[in-house]
Formats: structure tokens, C-alpha cells, sequence
């Protein structure tokens, strides 16, 4: 009937207590008034008398709410730190920021490649690593290391949620709520992509605590109509379906919890695990094509490209540190160049008798053979600009542009051409 410890703070808007074994610790949160910044504070139970007894403290400004998450061994929490307005007017849905505190009193800004929002975070099981998906559309997503180093980025993709597996070997990047459901299954150990399932107009994911299995649902009051569940392996099979008649609602799916450790660690499988269901492939959308075009061979145009994945991890004898922008973009042209270089020194080595030079590098390198008739000559001359500027129309071409009608009929010419330069070269 008594109150047995109290932490006094002015003004605390929200606490988390850790998870798992006592000592139990504690975050909490005052919000930042009149140019006194924001901050976080960590502490242990029962130690709640004056400032000095705060494991850690950070502080920031530009926060109006936050999110904070502790991992699983209770060492660190992540902050995500976000306003109602984005003075720039970047983004309708405000700024958000993230930063990292450990109890052991370390704090940094976790600094994020993209700019944009953070739609998700999360700790991977281990404690020693954590994944965030954010930027604008398409969302980057990497991990990160507890120095807040990058250690994986993901690359962009349709994509706002995250989820490790219970024992953290396996890791679901996915793009649900206004997104068309699209997963990417990830092996954390080798940072090798196991499979890619659809689950359309899916309001719920959650991993079976056996972590092999997954299930999606749409539930009430989210989306009215399709509600139902579908039972996953990771490998993108679909073992178990389940659709709720028209004219009723689902509101909530949760699997049985079960103690850490109930279920041991598997090795991680590729080859989609055999199922009694029908898979269905999703259709693909078809892009809307205005009517003039239809009948046009489709140019693939896109609004952006997205980003391959990449090891962030330093290589050995490197910098601890990842490269900037522009040393990437540096040591991408070095690459090229030195790749380049490479294939000229190939083809220098190669039997002169297999080097086949195109017919207008000969006409460039041989010297103009004159017939002794100016007429004879001018035809000659103007013969070799034709078949050079149907040279570089093959080029074209071969690069992927779409050539107009008259372009081809040029190069279906090109025989004739040669023909007609053979003979007047050789005085027929």
C-alpha cells in the first residue's frame, strides 16, 4: 500500500523499463521547453536520488515525441526522436532523428546516409547490432554496429518495416500499410537474400517463435474486407491459408508464446520448403500507358534507380571508417578506368590475325587511296560517310536506343553500300 522508491523528475513525459532479468532499468523522457534542448535518461533500479545517479544522459533538440527501444540484454537504447512539422518542408510528416544511448554511458547520433523519414528500427536478438529503414521513398536499409558504424546497407526498395527472426539468424525487410506487401528474407550471417514473397494488403507480420515460421494478416478495423491469414515458411512458401467469410471481421492473429530456447537455432535453407497450397504469383502491375503510346515498343524509363545492396564492413588493411559519397564515386572511376585499361591491354595482346578492325577504323587508318577520277573519288568519299553514320546507329542501337523507321532501313543498306565502295575501289 506504499510507495516503495520514486524517481523525482520535472516535466517526465514517458519511461520503458528494460527487458529480461532485474536489475531492472529505466528510460525516460523530458521534453524539451523554452530553448532547453529535449532529453533521455538511463536508470537503474533502485538508484533514482539526484543527477548523479543516471547511468547515462543524452540530449537533443528538434523532438516533440519519441520512441525508445532497449534491447534484449538491456545495454543500449535507441531513440527515435521526431517533430510534428519539418521546418524545411521536406516532408509533410515531420523530422525524425536517431540516436543511440548505452548504460554504460556512451551516446551518439546515429548518422543515416538518406535523407528522409525513419519508418522503422529494430535490435537484432544479439544486442550488438540494430537495423533501421528510412529516406524518402525508395527506403534505404542497414545495419548498424553499437558504434554506429554501417556494417550491411540493404540498398533501396519498396520498403518500411523490419523484423528479425527470434534467434536473429534471418531478417524480413518489408513494405506493407501503403505499400503492395512486397518481402525480402535475408540470411544475417552471410548477408545473402533467401527469398522474396508477396503479401498483399497484409496490416499484421510476426515470426513464430520457432523462427522458421512467419505469419501475415489483414485484420479490422485497418481493412474491412479480404481479412484472413496466411501461414509462411521463410523460404516464401505459403503452408497455411486462412480467408474470413464477406461478412465478417478478423481483428487480431498472435502466435503462442513459448520461453527463449524452447526452440533450437536451425541453419538457414534456400530451397523453398514444399507446400500443399497452390503458389500464387502475384500479377504484375501493368504501368498506365497513354493511348498514343500503346502501340510504341515499351522504353523502361525509371523515376529513380535503386541502389544494390553493399557490405559496409571495413576490408582488412582498410579504414575503420565507411567511404563518403565521394570517394565511392572516386573509386568507382578508378575501377572503370583500370577495367578500361585492362581490356585495351587484351586486345593489344590478342593474334593480330583474330583482331577483326570495324570497317570504318580501317578507313580512318589507311591512307585515301585516290582512282585518279575526282568523280570516282567523290562517290568513294561520300559512300564512307554513309557507312560510318551507319557505324554509329549500330552503336546506338546496340547500347538500347530505339531507333526511328528510316534509321533502319539505313542500316539494312549497309550491305548494298559496301558492295558499291568494293567495286569502285577496285575500278569495276
Amino acid at each position: 500500500d506504499t510507495i516503495a522508491n520514486k524517481l523525482h523528475l520535472q516535466k517526465v513525459s514517458d519511461f520503458v523499463l528494460s527487458p529480461g532479468a532485474q536489475p531492472t532499468k529505466v528510460a525516460v523522457y523530458v521534453p524539451g521547453s523554452k530553448g532547453a534542448p529535449s532529453f533521455v535518461r538511463l536508470y537503474q533500479y533502485p538508484n533514482f536520488g539526484g543527477p548523479q545517479s543516471a547511468l547515462a544522459n543524452k540530449s537533443f533538440f528538434k523532438a516533440d515525441k519519441v520512441t525508445m527501444l532497449w534491447n534484449k540484454k538491456a545495454t543500449a537504447v535507441l531513440v527515435v526522436a521526431s517533430t510534428e512539422v519539418d521546418k524545411s518542408g521536406a516532408s509533410y510528416y515531420g523530422e525524425q532523428t536517431l540516436h543511440y544511448v548505452a548504460v554504460s554511458g556512451e551516446s551518439a547520433v546515429v548518422q543515416l546516409p538518406k535523407n528522409g523519414p525513419i519508418y522503422d528500427v529494430a535490435w537484432s536478438p544479439n544486442s550488438v547490432e540494430f537495423c533501421a529503414v528510412y529516406g524518402f521513398m525508395p527506403a534505404k536499409a542497414t545495419v548498424f554496429n553499437l558504434k554506429c558504424d554501417p556494417v550491411f546497407d540493404f540498398g533501396t526498395g519498396p520498403r518500411n518495416a523490419v523484423y528479425y527472426s527470434p534467434h536473429g539468424h534471418i531478417l524480413v525487410l518489408a513494405g506493407f500499410g501503403n505499400l503492395r506487401g512486397q518481402m525480402e528474407v535475408w540470411d544475417v550471417k552471410n548477408y545473402k537474400l533467401i527469398s522474396k514473397p508477396v503479401a498483399s494488403d497484409s496490416t499484421y507480420f510476426a515470426w513464430c517463435p520457432d523462427g522458421e515460421h512467419i505469419v501475415t494478416a489483414t485484420c479490422a478495423p485497418r481493412l474491412r474486407v479480404s481479412n484472413g491469414y496466411k501461414i509462411w515458411h521463410y523460404t516464401g512458401s505459403v503452408l497455411h491459408s486462412h480467408e474470413v467469410p464477406s461478412d465478417q471481421e478478423m481483428w487480431q492473429v498472435f502466435w503462442q508464446p513459448f520461453l527463449d530456447g524452447v526452440f533450437p537455432e536451425r541453419a538457414v535453407r534456400y530451397q523453398a520448403v514444399p507446400s500443399e497450397l497452390p503458389r500464387a504469383e502475384p500479377r504484375p502491375a501493368q504501368a498506365y500507358r497513354p493511348p498514343a503510346l500503346r502501340n510504341r515498343p515499351v522504353t523502361s524509363s525509371k523515376l529513380h534507380e535503386d541502389e544494390p545492396p553493399q557490405n559496409m564492413k571495413p576490408h582488412l588493411g582498410g579504414s575503420d571508417k565507411p567511404m563518403s559519397k565521394t570517394a565511392l564515386k572516386n573509386q568507382r572511376k578508378h575501377e572503370a578506368k583500370k577495367a578500361a585499361k585492362q581490356e585495351a591491354k587484351a586486345d593489344a595482346h590478342q593474334d593480330p590475325a583474330q583482331v577483326k578492325t570495324p570497317q570504318n577504323a580501317l578507313q580512318n587508318t589507311v591512307p585515301a587511296v585516290t582512282t585518279g577520277d575526282p568523280e570516282v573519288d567523290k562517290k568513294i568519299k561520300n559512300l564512307k560517310k554513309k557507312l560510318k553514320a551507319i557505324e554509329q546507329l549500330k552503336e546506338q542501337a546496340a547500347a538500347g536506343k530505339q531507333l526511328e523507321k528510316n534509321q533502319v532501313e539505313k542500316i539494312q543498306k549497309e550491305a548494298a553500300l559496301l558492295k558499291e565502295l568494293e567495286d569502285l575501289e577496285l575500278g569495276v
